[in-house]
C-alpha cells in the first residue's frame, strides 16, 4: 500500500468538482459500508438561574465597533484612522465619519476592538464598543 502525503491528498480533493466530490462520497460510502449523515443537533439543557448569572457575569469576548461622534473641526483625522482601520476609500470614509452614529466592525476580538477604539479616540471621535 502505497504511503500518500496528506498534503497532496488534501490538494488533489480541493481540485474536485462538486459533482465529483458527490461521486466520491457515494464511492465512500459502498466501500465501507456506511451511510454519510448530518450531525444530529445536540439537546441544550436550559442554564439554572446561578449558571445565568455566571454566564452574564462572564466578558464578550467579541465587539461591534460603533463610531458615535466626529466633531466638525476633527473630521479628517478621523477619516485618516478610519480608512487605516478599515481599508476604506476616501469618500467611503469620509461618508462614514460624516454619518456617524454607524458601525465601523461588526465583530472584532477585544484586543482590536480597544486598539480601534483608542486611535479613533486619539484622533478625536468618540467610539462605543458593544458585546456581542
Amino acid at each position: 500500500m502505497a504511503t500518500l502525503n496528506i498534503d497532496e491528498l488534501v490538494e488533489t480533493l480541493s481540485q474536485l468538482s462538486v459533482l465529483d466530490m458527490a461521486k466520491l462520497k457515494t464511492a465512500l460510502e459502498n466501500k465501507w459500508g456506511v451511510k454519510a449523515m448530518a450531525a444530529a443537533p445536540a439537546v441544550i439543557a436550559a442554564p439554572s438561574a446561578g449558571e445565568a448569572s455566571q454566564a452574564a457575569a462572564s466578558e464578550s469576548t467579541e465587539f461591534k465597533v460603533v463610531l458615535e461622534e466626529a466633531p466638525g473641526d476633527k473630521k479628517i483625522g478621523i477619516i485618516k484612522v478610519v480608512r487605516e482601520i478599515t481599508g476604506l476609500g476616501l469618500k467611503e470614509a469620509k461618508d462614514l465619519v460624516e454619518g456617524a452614529p454607524k458601525t465601523i466592525k461588526e465583530s472584532a476580538p477585544k484586543a482590536e476592538a480597544e486598539d480601534m477604539s483608542k486611535k479613533i479616540q486619539a484622533a478625536g471621535g468618540k467610539v462605543s464598543l458593544k458585546g456581542l
